[in-house]
Protein backbone atom coordinates (compact mmCIF):
# COMPACT_ATOMS: atom_id res chain seq x y z
CA UNK A 1 0.00 0.00 0.00
CA UNK A 2 1.38 3.35 -0.84
CA UNK A 3 0.29 6.84 1.12
CA UNK A 4 0.73 9.96 -0.17
CA UNK A 5 0.85 13.00 2.52
CA UNK A 6 0.24 16.46 1.63
CA UNK A 7 0.45 19.46 3.78
CA UNK A 8 -2.16 21.89 3.04
CA UNK A 9 -3.29 25.68 3.77
CA UNK A 10 -5.13 27.75 1.84
CA UNK A 11 -5.27 25.80 -1.23
CA UNK A 12 -8.78 25.88 -2.33
CA UNK A 13 -7.82 26.43 -5.94
CA UNK A 14 -5.51 23.73 -6.46
CA UNK A 15 -7.30 21.03 -4.54
CA UNK A 16 -9.38 19.70 -7.20
CA UNK A 17 -6.96 19.28 -9.78
CA UNK A 18 -4.41 18.03 -7.19
CA UNK A 19 -6.91 14.95 -6.09
CA UNK A 20 -7.60 14.22 -9.85
CA UNK A 21 -3.82 13.94 -11.07
CA UNK A 22 -2.69 12.27 -7.71
CA UNK A 23 -5.38 9.34 -8.23
CA UNK A 24 -4.75 8.80 -11.48
CA UNK A 25 -0.81 8.30 -10.47
CA UNK A 26 -1.15 6.46 -7.73
CA UNK A 27 -3.83 4.24 -10.03
CA UNK A 28 -1.02 3.71 -12.50
CA UNK A 29 0.99 1.93 -9.90
CA UNK A 30 -1.34 -0.77 -9.18
CA UNK A 31 -0.76 -0.52 -5.58
CA UNK A 32 -3.46 -0.04 -2.89
CA UNK A 33 -2.99 3.68 -2.00
CA UNK A 34 -4.64 6.12 0.41
CA UNK A 35 -4.09 10.26 0.14
CA UNK A 36 -3.41 11.79 3.72
CA UNK A 37 -4.06 15.69 3.34
CA UNK A 38 -3.27 17.60 6.40
CA UNK A 39 -5.22 21.06 6.85
CA UNK A 40 -2.81 23.28 8.31
CA UNK A 41 -5.30 25.66 9.63
CA UNK A 42 -6.58 27.05 6.24
CA UNK A 43 -8.82 30.33 6.38
CA UNK A 44 -10.45 28.98 2.86
CA UNK A 45 -12.61 26.30 2.06
CA UNK A 46 -9.90 23.82 1.93
CA UNK A 47 -11.28 21.38 4.42
CA UNK A 48 -14.32 21.22 2.86
CA UNK A 49 -13.27 20.30 -0.32
CA UNK A 50 -11.31 17.35 1.28
CA UNK A 51 -14.47 16.31 3.44
CA UNK A 52 -16.25 16.33 0.10
CA UNK A 53 -13.48 14.42 -1.36
CA UNK A 54 -13.50 11.65 1.44
CA UNK A 55 -17.23 11.30 1.31
CA UNK A 56 -16.93 10.26 -2.61
CA UNK A 57 -13.41 8.44 -2.11
CA UNK A 58 -12.34 6.97 1.34
CA UNK A 59 -8.95 6.53 0.36
CA UNK A 60 -8.89 10.42 0.62
CA UNK A 61 -7.99 10.89 4.55
CA UNK A 62 -8.36 14.64 6.49
CA UNK A 63 -6.30 15.64 8.99
CA UNK A 64 -7.03 19.00 10.41
CA UNK A 65 -5.07 20.86 12.58
CA UNK A 66 -6.19 23.31 15.38
CA UNK A 67 -4.49 26.39 14.15
CA UNK A 68 -1.37 27.05 11.50
CA UNK A 69 1.69 25.19 12.70
CA UNK A 70 3.71 25.27 9.62
CA UNK A 71 4.94 23.53 6.04
CA UNK A 72 7.30 20.52 8.45
CA UNK A 73 4.86 20.09 11.28
CA UNK A 74 1.94 19.41 8.76
CA UNK A 75 4.20 17.43 7.09
CA UNK A 76 5.44 15.35 10.35
CA UNK A 77 1.76 14.72 11.55
CA UNK A 78 0.77 13.34 8.00
CA UNK A 79 3.92 10.61 8.23
CA UNK A 80 2.76 9.64 11.47
CA UNK A 81 -1.02 8.92 10.51
CA UNK A 82 0.38 7.68 6.72
CA UNK A 83 0.00 3.28 6.94
CA UNK A 84 1.42 2.82 3.76
CA UNK A 85 4.42 0.53 3.09
CA UNK A 86 5.35 3.34 1.30
CA UNK A 87 5.03 6.95 2.13
CA UNK A 88 5.46 9.74 -0.74
CA UNK A 89 5.35 13.15 0.55
CA UNK A 90 4.22 15.79 -1.71
CA UNK A 91 3.29 19.70 -2.40
CA UNK A 92 -0.21 21.13 -2.71
CA UNK A 93 0.47 23.37 -4.83
CA UNK A 94 1.66 21.43 -7.91
CA UNK A 95 4.68 22.51 -8.48
CA UNK A 96 6.01 19.16 -8.00
CA UNK A 97 3.79 16.78 -10.71
CA UNK A 98 2.35 13.75 -9.47
CA UNK A 99 2.91 12.25 -12.36
CA UNK A 100 6.27 11.03 -11.08
CA UNK A 101 5.03 9.11 -8.37
CA UNK A 102 4.88 5.74 -10.68
CA UNK A 103 8.70 6.47 -11.32
CA UNK A 104 9.74 6.58 -7.66
CA UNK A 105 7.82 3.47 -7.02
CA UNK A 106 9.39 1.55 -9.67
CA UNK A 107 12.79 2.60 -7.90
CA UNK A 108 11.39 1.75 -4.34
CA UNK A 109 10.00 -1.72 -5.16
CA UNK A 110 12.19 -2.78 -8.62
CA UNK A 111 15.44 -1.27 -7.63
CA UNK A 112 15.24 -1.60 -3.78
CA UNK A 113 15.94 1.78 -2.97
CA UNK A 114 14.80 2.34 0.45
CA UNK A 115 14.77 6.53 0.24
CA UNK A 116 13.62 8.04 -3.08
CA UNK A 117 14.14 11.53 -3.80
CA UNK A 118 12.86 13.41 -6.49
CA UNK A 119 16.27 15.67 -7.56
CA UNK A 120 15.30 19.28 -9.11
CA UNK A 121 16.70 19.70 -12.68
CA UNK A 122 15.45 23.31 -12.89
CA UNK A 123 13.13 25.10 -11.05
CA UNK A 124 10.27 27.86 -11.41
CA UNK A 125 10.38 30.58 -8.26
CA UNK A 126 9.29 34.34 -8.66
CA UNK A 127 11.20 37.15 -7.15
CA UNK A 128 14.93 37.68 -7.95
CA UNK A 129 15.12 37.52 -4.06
CA UNK A 130 13.47 33.68 -3.89
CA UNK A 131 15.57 32.82 -6.86
CA UNK A 132 19.04 34.03 -5.45
CA UNK A 133 18.41 32.35 -2.25
CA UNK A 134 17.68 29.05 -3.43
CA UNK A 135 20.46 28.86 -5.57
CA UNK A 136 22.58 29.92 -2.14
CA UNK A 137 21.16 28.11 0.06
CA UNK A 138 21.72 24.29 -0.95
CA UNK A 139 25.76 25.08 -1.58
CA UNK A 140 25.97 26.44 1.66
CA UNK A 141 23.86 23.70 3.20
CA UNK A 142 26.59 20.79 1.71
CA UNK A 143 29.47 23.67 2.96
CA UNK A 144 28.25 24.15 6.62
CA UNK A 145 26.43 21.21 7.84
CA UNK A 146 27.50 17.89 9.00
CA UNK A 147 25.12 15.44 7.36
CA UNK A 148 26.73 12.43 5.42
CA UNK A 149 27.93 13.35 2.11
CA UNK A 150 26.94 11.53 -1.02
CA UNK A 151 23.68 9.86 0.51
CA UNK A 152 21.08 12.29 -0.84
CA UNK A 153 20.43 14.46 -4.41
CA UNK A 154 20.96 18.24 -4.96
CA UNK A 155 18.07 20.39 -5.14
CA UNK A 156 16.03 17.88 -3.44
CA UNK A 157 13.11 19.35 -1.18
CA UNK A 158 10.39 17.19 0.80
CA UNK A 159 9.23 15.57 -2.72
CA UNK A 160 10.24 11.80 -2.62
CA UNK A 161 9.78 8.26 -1.32
CA UNK A 162 10.71 6.79 1.56
CA UNK A 163 10.04 3.07 2.79
CA UNK A 164 8.01 2.01 5.77
CA UNK A 165 11.41 0.84 7.63
CA UNK A 166 12.76 4.69 7.12
CA UNK A 167 9.22 5.98 8.37
CA UNK A 168 9.07 4.43 11.49
CA UNK A 169 12.64 5.71 12.11
CA UNK A 170 11.63 8.83 10.93
CA UNK A 171 8.63 8.99 13.75
CA UNK A 172 10.76 8.27 16.51
CA UNK A 173 13.17 10.83 16.10
CA UNK A 174 12.72 13.97 19.03
CA UNK A 175 12.83 16.75 17.01
CA UNK A 176 10.73 19.71 17.20
CA UNK A 177 12.11 22.22 14.66
CA UNK A 178 12.09 20.26 11.71
CA UNK A 179 14.38 20.30 8.58
CA UNK A 180 12.46 17.25 6.82
CA UNK A 181 15.56 16.77 3.95
CA UNK A 182 18.15 17.07 6.19
CA UNK A 183 16.67 14.31 8.42
CA UNK A 184 15.61 12.03 5.71
CA UNK A 185 19.28 12.24 4.99
CA UNK A 186 20.95 11.77 8.15
CA UNK A 187 18.65 8.34 8.73
CA UNK A 188 20.96 7.09 5.93
CA UNK A 189 19.30 3.63 4.35
CA UNK A 190 19.54 3.18 0.54
CA UNK A 191 18.67 6.28 -1.50
CA UNK A 192 18.11 6.95 -4.92
CA UNK A 193 16.86 9.69 -7.01
CA UNK A 194 14.68 10.54 -9.95
CA UNK A 195 14.92 14.07 -11.95
CA UNK A 196 12.17 16.32 -12.62
CA UNK A 197 11.92 20.02 -13.62
CA UNK A 198 9.90 22.04 -11.28
CA UNK A 199 7.06 23.85 -12.58
CA UNK A 200 5.12 27.22 -11.51
CA UNK A 201 2.58 26.84 -8.95
CA UNK A 202 -1.28 25.83 -10.63
CA UNK A 203 -2.99 28.53 -8.87
CA UNK A 204 -3.07 31.10 -6.01
CA UNK A 205 -0.31 32.74 -4.31
CA UNK A 206 3.20 31.20 -2.76
CA UNK A 207 2.01 30.17 1.30
CA UNK A 208 5.95 30.18 2.34
CA UNK A 209 6.76 34.08 2.96
CA UNK A 210 10.04 35.45 2.10
CA UNK A 211 11.07 35.77 6.29
CA UNK A 212 9.19 31.50 6.46
CA UNK A 213 11.82 30.66 4.09
CA UNK A 214 14.58 32.27 5.43
CA UNK A 215 13.56 30.87 9.19
CA UNK A 216 13.40 27.21 7.36
CA UNK A 217 16.84 27.73 5.99
CA UNK A 218 18.49 28.55 9.37
CA UNK A 219 17.02 26.44 11.13
CA UNK A 220 18.06 23.57 8.67
CA UNK A 221 22.02 24.54 8.88
CA UNK A 222 21.79 25.19 12.50
CA UNK A 223 19.85 21.61 13.16
CA UNK A 224 22.67 19.90 11.25
CA UNK A 225 25.96 21.71 11.88
CA UNK A 226 28.01 22.85 15.05
CA UNK A 227 29.96 25.31 12.86
CA UNK A 228 27.46 28.21 13.04
CA UNK A 229 27.68 27.43 17.12
CA UNK A 230 31.65 27.49 16.96
CA UNK A 231 31.47 30.52 15.04
CA UNK A 232 29.75 32.27 17.50
CA UNK A 233 31.36 30.85 20.30
CA UNK A 234 34.70 32.64 19.17
CA UNK A 235 32.45 35.58 18.03
CA UNK A 236 31.44 36.19 21.58
CA UNK A 237 35.27 35.23 22.85
CA UNK A 238 36.66 37.68 20.45
CA UNK A 239 34.20 40.64 21.32
CA UNK A 240 35.06 39.84 25.15
CA UNK A 241 39.05 40.07 24.44
CA UNK A 242 38.77 43.44 22.60
CA UNK A 243 36.78 44.55 25.43
CA UNK A 244 38.91 43.49 28.25
CA UNK A 245 41.85 44.99 26.22
CA UNK A 246 40.26 48.33 25.83
CA UNK A 247 39.16 48.44 29.70
CA UNK A 248 43.23 47.71 30.42
CA UNK A 249 44.19 50.70 28.46
CA UNK A 250 42.30 53.40 29.86
CA UNK A 251 42.78 52.20 33.58
CA UNK A 252 47.12 52.29 32.44
CA UNK A 253 45.79 55.98 30.83
CA UNK A 254 44.00 57.02 33.98
CA UNK A 255 45.90 55.90 36.71
CA UNK A 256 49.47 56.02 35.21
CA UNK A 257 49.13 58.77 33.02
CA UNK A 258 46.64 60.96 34.57
CA UNK A 259 45.13 60.95 31.29
CA UNK A 260 42.03 63.77 32.06
CA UNK A 261 39.97 62.58 28.90
CA UNK A 262 39.28 59.35 30.40
CA UNK A 263 37.95 60.99 33.89
CA UNK A 264 34.46 59.11 35.09
CA UNK A 265 34.82 56.73 32.25
CA UNK A 266 37.28 54.20 34.05
CA UNK A 267 35.35 53.55 36.23
CA UNK A 268 32.21 52.14 34.19
CA UNK A 269 34.71 50.14 31.88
Amino acid sequence: MLSVVVPIYNEEANLPELLRRTSAALEATGEAWEIVLVDDGSRDGSARIIRQAHDADPRVKLIALSRNFGHQPAITAGVHHARGDAVILLDGDLQDPPELIPRLVEKWRDEGFQVVLAQRRSRAEHGAARRIGFRLFYPLMRHVSDLPAGTTAAEAGIFGLMDRVVVDCFNRLPERNRFIPGLRQWLGFRQGAVEYDRRDRAAGEPKQTLGRLIKYAMDGMVSFSVRPLRVATWTGFGCAAIGFLTAIVFIVRRLFFHDPAVTGFTTLL
